[in-house]
């Protein structure tokens, strides 16, 4: 069942290559959407899928990537769905 969920991600996750490994992690987890950084320093994830592919894609973003430092995620989950066809990075 396709679930759509959006994503604040809190920390050093700007400047660090955070939404090319968000979109890379999307991509091997099967997961369609967007990503972008938002003016707080923040990035915001909006993400559909399956549930269980939702929930591995959410443990590698925790991760993030070498230099960034995830402090908090802050997951929504939404009602609709977008029916998005590839992820993105929004700019």
């Amino acid at each position: 069942m396709l679930v759509r969920y959006k994503a604040i991600v809190l920390g050093k996750v700007q400047g660090v290559g955070f939404r090319y490994f968000t979109q890379h992690e999307a991509l091997k987890h099967h997961i369609n959407g967007t990503v972008r950084n938002l003016d707080d320093g923040s990035v915001e994830i909006d993400a559909e899928g399956e549930r269980e592919d939702i929930a591995r894609f959410i443990q590698a973003v925790k991760k993030g990537p070498m230099f960034s430092k995830v402090q908090e995620i802050k997951i929504n989950k939404q009602e609709d769905t977008k029916h998005y066809t590839s992820f993105t990075i929004a700019y």
